[in-house]
């Protein structure tokens, strides 16, 4: 309470006087809280409200001694409780307005009996006793600015006397240390949201308001003018005796429609003051209004004529001023905080002169302040400091354990830390490539110490040595000490790391006392959110010590250090080290939960297995994102104990489960199991819940499985399909809508899905979504709206949804798998011609075309397909394609691609383009035939089918089929016949009737045995494959008999 007190609460005197506090938000917020702890001490703590106080509070108190009911003996003057210590001395005595308080029951009645003057008499104690704790418990216990050893000093005394009144002292002690965190927490809180004025900012906005000012009509001010011309190195103008209160300056402010303004500028703010007195040199400094951000907030809300001659400003009227966070009367406030040489204002954050601060410290300009402060961070034994990321690659490449040291099984008495001996097997030495790294390896950062550390950080060192000399009992006594602190903050974290705590943590794991190892696992498991904390564990081989740990019988160690783990392991080298080391197959034995199936109320016993298990699935899910421990898990026989897991109808329990299974479903092996094991029907279930994260992992999960045509039909079987159409109404969690129409993408690959999808209109829900999503989302509305526009039914409700434009606008993105599913949409909507009416309004063809010089040979060949309904639906396809200026050379040039599909999409794009005989012969000028030529020896069915239908096109123009003759592609064609593919039979017999029409062309088919081959399709059912065998038998029929009539005549 005294470093509260001392350090955040706003006082309005410095230096001389006692000071007393004002009543601001902060104040008055602070006032409560220890009001509200004082009224509730007697009913919480029996003994310690009974405490006698070594020294009474007194203080003037404005309540009446008719105010005093029963447990007093109240006369006209004097009030005295009949409670008395044992020398009887009352324990409360009124005299006059003097009042005097020795214990805790009796402040506590006496603020019930205040009632609503409670805060007033709160507020008079206070100013009256700077540092109350030294009147309660003794002067060896007052708040003292450096090291505080008040709590050391404490726990020797636990140690050697077993008085009674001791161990009250240091239970009050803990509990005023509990209320001080408190209390400072809640002011950081607030005072971290106030922008705190500099001189520089307030210089730059006068001198802006004066250039602004004056007589003409769009004039902000008539006039702006500081009361003092003199400025101070510091950039103030307030004498230095207000420059402690933070105040910067005084102005005089002429607005154009209001009396004159005097007007403060502090560091806190600007706000009124009381003006000039008679003599016109003294300035009344007492605050007369609220406190406004700035003066343009400031002359906003007191000048209608300001704020209407502000808006008609056509420029800017000043650059933001630069504030800088400041945390009023906390010590984290560097010292030379606004860069100048010297700050007067700088020492209010103590109420009287005190000692002065270390010298000031340069550092380097920054705008802002974090509000925790930057802590250089020490070199501790294991730890990678000044090594950097080079040691780190290091450590990947060779994933040697660090040294091994003798661990000896340590008494309480020595934590000295060391790392355990690790056998590694050879083929654990290597790493899978497809492992992720879910936090990239950086070197750790190495700040100057350049300001003042808060009270927490020496505190919490001093428990951290304690730890490494106390016996057993204090060693429980500062571990207990230590997790009343706020862990989750940097400073705390920061404050364990640099005085060697971790080390003394983990050796604490490995000792034979439970209680010390749960106090230990608490701390690290809160520590270890932060990333470099993690590392360091890591280093000093904590991960060995708690996958140990996993075997004990006790089930709280067991929980505490699989959540550990689940911490630690979420980077590469951690995860690595857990299953080489066992963990993996220690973790899924924590699955084995018998008590699953039904949610009636378990035993405490059931209760504590089955958060076991919880705690296992956790850290299992943060190993998962290695692939080497995903096939660990499926060989320690996890599945079969994961799918079990997910029939619990808790949802703290699936969140883990299912977040390992989406996060394996990337392995075939796993999707196979979740299909084998019936996981998709609980899945599909679990898409009903009301927890989000669970609906988002169960939808990821289905996203990965749905690739399988059997998965797609267990989810619409098991009805999961109208959840997640139900689902897309939720926008606002963008990772949900990705994992949801994700998997709406892959189960709209079955046509009965697709089917459903439109009755629950899903459809036009992700039209909707076309617009304002991530493209994570994109990518996935996209996938799920080309698979759904394959059906003619469907691309009417995406057109007149009004699809077409949103769709078209994605094609100038950059995503390759947006740009990949976008053009196959718009491909699909461009076979429908009122849709490729809008997409050729809309300039999409170009935008396609445009596509093919992309680098990805995906989206490539995606363009390509596109562009092939577009030329047959366009109204004078011809023109628009000789438009796209250099448009078809590039496509031949495409042709020379290394890619299967890029070749067959571009074929079939040059089948098309090749029906208008200008295109045809533009792209024969280009060198289309010797081009095709090249690909017809290839095996690939689908490029065999498009580039046959491509040389057909081609020899419609001049001389192209004797070109395609010399350029040896007749004879890889006759092959093309011996495929079982019959669109391939089609399109060959249609090329080869083609080619026919040249002489030298038949006599090389007839040379490869083409009509045997001819013959059989003759007799085709397919029309056009028996018409287009019938005419090339027949060419080659009349060359043999026109050459034997010119033989025999």
């Amino acid at each position: 309470m005294g470093v509260a007190l001392t350090r955040a609460a706003q006082w309005t005197t410095a230096g001389v006087g006692t000071g007393t506090l004002e009543i601001t938000p902060l104040n008055e917020s602070l006032l409560n809280e220890i009001i509200k702890f004082t009224e509730s001490f007697s009913s919480k703590h029996l003994l310690e409200a009974a405490f006698v106080f070594k020294e009474p509070l007194e203080w003037q108190t404005k309540l009446e001694p008719s105010a005093f009911e029963t447990g007093y003996e109240v006369s006209e003057k004097r009030v005295q409780s009949q409670e008395k210590d044992k020398d009887g001395q009352p324990l409360l005595l009124l005299t006059g307005s003097t009042i005097k308080v020795r214990s805790f029951g009796q402040l506590s009645r006496l603020l019930h009996m205040a009632a609503e003057k409670r805060l007033k008499e709160a507020q008079a104690c206070l100013e009256a006793n700077r540092d109350p704790i030294v009147k309660i418990l003794g002067p060896g216990y007052g708040t003292i600015e450096g090291e505080d050893l008040s709590m050391l000093r404490l726990l020797d005394k636990v140690k050697k006397d077993d008085a009674s009144d001791t161990e009250i002292k240091m239970k009050i002690s803990l509990l005023l240390q509990q209320l001080d965190m408190q209390l400072l927490n809640s002011s950081l809180k607030q005072i971290s949201q106030e922008v705190r004025l500099t001189p520089a900012a307030v210089k730059n906005e006068v001198d802006l308001l004066k250039r602004f000012s004056g007589a003409r009509e769009d004039a902000v001010l008539e006039s702006v003018e500081y009361t003092s011309d003199y400025e101070f190195s510091n950039g103030c103008r307030a004498p230095p005796w207000r420059q402690v209160h933070g105040e910067i300056c005084y102005l005089i402010i002429k607005p154009r429609d209001t009396d004159v303004m005097y007007v403060t500028c502090s560091t806190a703010g600007v706000f009124l003051n009381g003006g000039r007195g008679k003599e016109r040199d003294e300035i009344d400094y007492e605050r007369k209004s609220d406190i406004s951000k700035d003066l343009v907030t400031f002359l906003r809300e007191r000048s209608a004529t300001f704020a209407e001659n502000m808006g008609k400003q056509k420029y800017t009227f000043f650059d933001e001023p630069k504030y800088e966070k400041h945390y009023q009367h906390m010590e984290v406030v560097e010292a030379d905080e606004y860069g100048q040489a010297q700050k007067f204002y700088d020492y209010s954050e103590k109420n009287v002169f005190e000692k002065p601060r270390s010298p000031p410290i340069k550092s380097k300009a920054s705008d802002s302040k974090k509000l925790e402060p930057s802590l250089k961070w020490k070199t501790a034994p294991g730890s990678r400091e000044g090594k950097g990321a080079k040691k780190e690659i290091k450590e990947e490449k060779d994933s040697k354990p660090s040294p091994a040291e003798g661990r000896k099984k340590s008494s309480l008495g020595s934590s000295t830390a060391a790392k355990p001996k690790t056998s590694i097997k050879p083929d654990d030495i290597s790493e899978s490539s497809s492992e992720s790294e879910e936090e990239d390896e950086q070197p750790e950062r190495h700040q100057e110490i350049n300001t003042d550390l808060p009270s927490e950080y020496w505190q919490i060192q001093k428990l951290v040595k304690y730890i490494k000399a106390g016996n057993q009992t204090a060693t429980v006594i500062a571990l207990c000490s230590m997790r009343d602190f706020n862990l989750s903050q940097e400073t705390c974290q920061l404050a364990i790391r640099d005085v060697g705590g971790l080390e003394v943590l983990i050796n604490l794991l490995d000792t034979e006392e439970i209680k010390c190892k749960i106090g230990s696992l608490k701390i690290l498991k809160e520590i270890s959110q932060n990333p470099q904390i993690r590392r360091t564990i890591a280093d000093l081989g904590g991960l060995q010590i708690m996958v140990k740990i996993l075997d004990s019988l006790d089930q709280d160690l067991k929980c505490l250090a699989a959540e550990t783990i689940a911490n630690v392991a979420k980077f590469k080298r951690a995860r690595r080290t857990v299953r080489q080391h066992g963990g993996i197959k220690r973790l899924v034995g924590l699955l084995d939960c018998s008590h699953m199936g039904s949610a009636h109320r378990f035993t405490p016993l059931q209760g504590k297995e089955i958060e076991v298990a919880r705690c296992g699935a956790l850290a299992l899910w943060s190993c998962s994102k290695s692939a080497r421990n995903k096939d660990a898990i499926r060989k320690a026989g996890g599945i079969p104990l994961l799918a079990q897991l997910l029939k619990s109808p808790h949802s703290n329990m699936l969140i883990p489960v299912v977040g390992t299974l989406q996060e394996c479903a990337s392995e075939p092996s796993y999707r196979l199991a979740i299909k084998t094991e019936k996981m998709i029907e609980n899945l599909v279930k679990n898409l009903n819940s009301d927890k989000e994260e669970l609906q988002m992992h169960c939808a990821s999960a289905i996203f990965k499985c749905a690739e399988d045509q059997e998965t797609r039909d267990l989810v619409r079987q098991h009805g999961g399909l109208k959840p997640l159409a139900t689902l897309l109404s939720n926008s606002g969690n963008k990772e949900l809508l990705a994992a949801v129409t994700g998997a709406i993408w892959k189960c709209s690959i079955s046509k009965e899905n697709v089917t459903k999808f439109r009755e629950y209109r899903a459809i036009e829900t992700l039209v909707g979504l076309l617009t304002d999503q991530p493209e994570e989302v994109l990518v996935n509305v996209v996938g799920a709206l080309g698979e759904c526009c394959q059906e003619q039914a469907n691309r009417g409700i995406i057109r007149r949804c009004g699809g077409i434009p949103p769709l078209v606008a994605l094609l100038t993105g950059t995503n390759q798998a947006l740009l990949v599913n976008v053009t196959k949409a718009v491909g699909y909507c461009a076979t429908e011609p009122e849709s490729m009416m809008i997409i050729d309004r809309l300039d999409g063809v170009r935008l396609l075309w445009s596509l093919l010089k992309n680098p990805h040979p995906d989206v490539q060949a995606s363009a390509a397909w596109a562009i092939c309904p577009c030329i047959e639906n366009a109204k004078d396809a011809g023109e628009m394609v000789r438009s796209f200026v250099g448009g078809l050379e590039l496509i031949v040039n495409l042709l020379k691609s290394d890619n299967k599909e890029v070749l067959a999409s571009v074929c079939a794009a040059i089948t098309n383009i090749a029906k208008d005989q200008e295109n045809l012969a533009v792209i024969t000028d280009h060198g289309v035939v010797p081009l095709l030529s090249k690909l017809a020896n290839t095996n690939n069915d689908k490029l065999r089918r498009h580039l046959a239908d491509a040389i057909s096109r081609c020899c419609m123009w001049g001389s192209n089929r004797v070109g395609f003759g010399d350029t040896k592609a007749v004879a890889p064609l006759v092959r093309y016949l011996k495929s079982s593919d019959p669109a391939v039979h089609r399109a060959t017999a249609q090329a080869l009737y083609q080619l026919s029409e040249d002489p030298n062309n038949c006599i090389t088919m007839h040379e490869n045995g083409v009509v045997k081959l001819l013959l059989g399709m003759a007799g085709s059912t397919d029309e056009t494959l028996q018409e287009a065998a019938a005419g090339c038998i027949a060419n080659i029929r009349r060359l043999a008999l026109a050459t034997e009539k010119a033989k025999y005549g």
